[in-house]
Formats: C-alpha cells, structure tokens, sequence
C-alpha cells in the first residue's frame, strides 16, 4: 500500500488524497508526504493508522519516509507514530493536548469508548450542554458501528481535532474490516458499494436484519443520526468505504435543512471508481458556532423515520400483493 499526505487533505477536498491512495500490495505500506507543510483532517489520521495496523497484522512492514514539512512534530503529537509502533522521527516537548486536539485511539469496546469521550470533553471549550450530548452521539455511534460491523479484530482508529479559528471540531474514524457493502448484504441486495452506502444510511436500514426498522438493539439509525447532525449544523460529512464515497455538501446559509430519509435527496457528491478501501472511513465536522438543540434534532429524526417506515412498509405490502 501507498498513502501520500499532501499539504491539505480536509472533507472539502478530501477526493484528492483518497485519489492518490494504492491499496495494492498489502505486505507493505509506504508513507510519503509533502515536503513543504502537511495539514489534514482526523479522518486521514485514522486511516493511516488502520492500514499500518492492517499491514502489522500481517507481519509486513511500514516504511515512514523521512518527513521534512514543518508540521512533521504534529504527527508525533497526534499519536501517529506510537500507534504505528513506529520510533519518532523527532525530538520534541510534547505538549498537553487537551483542548486542542484528542490523540489517535484505538476503540474496541464501551470502555474504550468512554475513556475517549472523557478526552474529547475539553474540546468543546464549556459548550452548552447540548454540544456535549450530540458529539457524544456521534462518536458513540460511529465507532459502535465499526465494533459491530466491521468484522475487524483490530477495532477502530478515532481522532479529533479543535480548530479554534472555525471553532470546529473534526473527527475521523477508520477501519479495515469487511467494508459496508459485505455488512450490509447480509440483509439486503446492493450491487456496487454506492448503493450499500445509500442504504447504510438510510434510517430502519441494518445489515442486522431483514426487518424494516431494524432490532431493538439495532434500529439502523446511527449514520443516519450522525449525517443529520451535520447536515442540521450545515458542515461537512463523508463515508468512503469499497471504491465509493458519499459526501453530504454543506447547507447554504439562508436555506432550512431538511432531513431526507433518501441520502440522494440530499445535497451531496458521489464518487465510484477509488481505490478500494477494504473497511470503512467516516469523518465529520461540527461546527459550535450555532448548534440546534439536540433534543429538537432528535424529534426531527424520529418524524423522519417514522415516515420512512410506514413508507418502506406499504412498498413491502404491494410487492407482497401483486407478485
């Protein structure tokens, strides 16, 4: 495998790193970056971090060119290099992270999960408290969608990054599991990873159970939930996963955000034909500048649902009927 971190790679752009990923060759992986200075978002981070992970697993070898940016200490900060087992190309002082940014995690349980939240906490800079329950909500779900999913022993890579001039948080999470499309056809037909996405994050949708509307352990709501609070807050989300992305666009200002139960109804781009992740990577970003009350966006999302199952239920009824 080959991964080159350019000089930027954030959700806005993020389709010309993914573009230069080589999942080929998976008894190696090799690490080159831009010379000059390297920023990306968590969700590059975290990707890194479960291939080299992947590659360890397999006994291959990760090879970490020589970084000459200027940014070169924040990936020894960030946890890049510790959780690659990796020796440090640097002597630095770190530096307390807290309130900047939540070092590289590996996520394979509740208690894992905990711990990472504790550390996110300090992100949000005393936000109202709704602040704290959605992104606890996201990150809750999107890492228990991976452990429960994914296949992949390993568990998830979670980051986050504070950007105080955006006042932003970004998180990532990545995989290298069995990838959404073998998840999701398990109970449904999707014949290209596009439409396996579509349908991971379409509410009532699981790869669970045949059942519209899911379990009760599993109501096929969590992407769903984490897009919506995105797409309420107008920032960025992504999920790449097999050789397609989807990518909700931001909300214009002036425009209401209005919540689709279709992903494809949203504002969003699309891309078939990438390299090939084997697993599955999600990034976000959530803006604390104005933030709907979490309690009122749940409301939404049940409204939502609720249509889409009574909807998804009289298409099963005729089907049944007329064939």
């Amino acid at each position: 495998m080959e991964i080159y971190l350019p000089n930027s790679a954030f959700l806005g752009n993020i389709e010309a790193f993914i573009r230069k990923f080589n999942p080929e060759n998976e008894n190696i992986l090799i690490i080159t970056s831009n010379e000059k200075w390297v920023s990306v978002h968590p969700i590059v981070l975290c990707m890194v971090a479960s291939a080299g992970r992947y590659i360890k697993s397999r006994d291959g070898e990760i090879k970490f060119k020589i970084m000459s940016a200027k940014s070169k200490h924040y990936f020894d900060v960030i946890g890049l290099f510790k959780v690659l087992n990796l020796k440090s190309q640097m002597a630095i002082n770190k530096h307390e992270p807290s309130g900047r940014f939540v070092p590289i995690s590996v996520i394979k349980n509740s208690e894992d999960i905990t711990k990472f939240m504790t550390e996110l906490i300090p992100l949000l800079h005393k936000k109202d408290q709704s602040h704290v329950v959605a992104i606890r909500h996201v990150i809750s779900e999107l890492v228990r969608n991976v452990i429960e999913h994914s296949g992949y022993e390993q568990g998830a890579f979670v980051c986050a990054q504070y950007h105080k001039k955006s006042n932003k948080i970004r998180i990532g999470v990545a995989d290298c599991g069995i990838g959404i499309r073998t998840a999701i056809t398990k109970s449904y037909a999707a014949e290209n990873d596009l439409k396996a996405i579509n349908l991971a994050l379409t509410p009532g949708i699981t790869g669970t159970t045949k059942k519209i509307g899911g379990t009760v352990e599993n109501g096929g709501l969590g992407l769903f939930i984490v897009k919506s609070i995105a797409k309420v807050n107008r920032d960025f989300f992504m999920i790449y996963s097999g050789d397609a992305m989807y990518k909700l666009l931001k909300t214009p200002k002036g425009m209401i955000p209005r919540l689709n139960a279709d992903p494809s109804k949203d504002k969003h781009s699309d891309t078939t034909g990438l390299p090939r992740w084997a697993g599955t990577a999600v990034g976000i970003d959530i803006g604390l500048n104005e933030h709907r009350d979490f309690e009122d966006l749940l409301k939404l999302i049940r409204d939502v649902y609720r249509k889409n199952f009574k909807e998804r239920g009289k298409i099963k009824f005729k089907r049944a009927k007329f064939t």
